[in-house]
């Protein structure tokens, strides 16, 4: 669970609602109408940018803004090490007795395609494929949820005119001119509420997460070639401590 994901949401939305509530009655700003143009019009635009496939397979992105563990480059390192020295000291037929004990996917298909004699390059290219199209579907969540947080505000403004409209129509009646101003403010409100709290936010997150796990993979890519190149472990080591900040970077003792 990503703690800050959650507590930016739940502090952004509880702030609203108590400068609400100091300022008058939290009812007055529920509006159905106000409710039903902004999200079912940045619904409608989602879908009108997207296929539906994309929007419903959103879903599976978003829960990495809130569910996501951050890959620890130290962690992954001294691993990739360890299998650099087993290679090198019993060859790359004795990692395959390594793979049952690794539990990233990425690294573990990357180990097994050199137990099988893949070319170094072919590996690279193999794995840069899996990369690329993983960030790829996390690339257009992204943005898909940066879509949402732009139309959102323009909803809003849409029911400010339509609300604006309404009220003008009914100058002649003083009870009806409050609820029409209120549906062109609350719109407005709405709009600027969902793109500014939700929809941009995790956009920005997703777009984080997407760059961490690139970087992340990419030091297992650059592990995986060296071992199948043959490279000796300290320059495998030295190779992927350029991943690291100077500060985190650690020489990784034999077992």
């Amino acid at each position: 669970m990503d703690v800050a994901t959650l507590l930016g949401i739940v502090s952004g939305f509880g702030l609203v609602i108590m400068a609400i509530k100091m300022g008058g009655g939290l009812i007055w700003f529920v509006n159905v109408p106000s409710m039903m143009i902004v999200l079912g019009g940045t619904l409608a635009i989602t879908l009108i940018n997207y296929p539906l496939s994309d929007v419903l397979g959103v879903m599976k992105v978003l829960k990495n803004a809130f569910l996501y563990k951050i890959p620890q480059l130290t962690a992954m390192l001294p691993k990739i090490v360890d299998l650099s020295r087993v290679a090198r000291r019993d060859g790359i037929l004795a990692m395959e007795k390594e793979v049952k004990k690794i539990n990233e996917p990425f690294l573990g298909k990357g180990v097994e395609l050199a137990v099988d004699g893949v070319e170094p390059d072919a590996i690279r290219n193999i794995l840069e494929n899996e990369l690329f199209f993983t960030e790829d579907r996390h690339k257009k969540g992204a943005e898909i949820f940066t879509v949402m947080g732009t139309m959102a505000p323009a909803m809003g403004m849409i029911g400010t005119l339509i609300g604006l409209v309404n009220m003008l129509m009914v100058m002649d009646d003083p009870a009806a001119i409050g609820p029409a101003m209120a549906l062109a403010l609350i719109t407005t409100f709405y709009g600027s509420v969902l793109a500014n709290l939700i929809f941009i936010p995790i956009a920005g997150k997703l777009k984080v997460r997407r760059e961490d796990e690139s970087k992340y993979k990419q030091l297992i890519i650059e592990g995986v070639t060296s071992i199948q190149f043959g490279d000796n472990p300290r320059v495998v080591e030295q190779k992927l401590n350029t991943y690291l900040s100077p500060g985190e970077r650690k020489s990784v003792p034999k077992k």
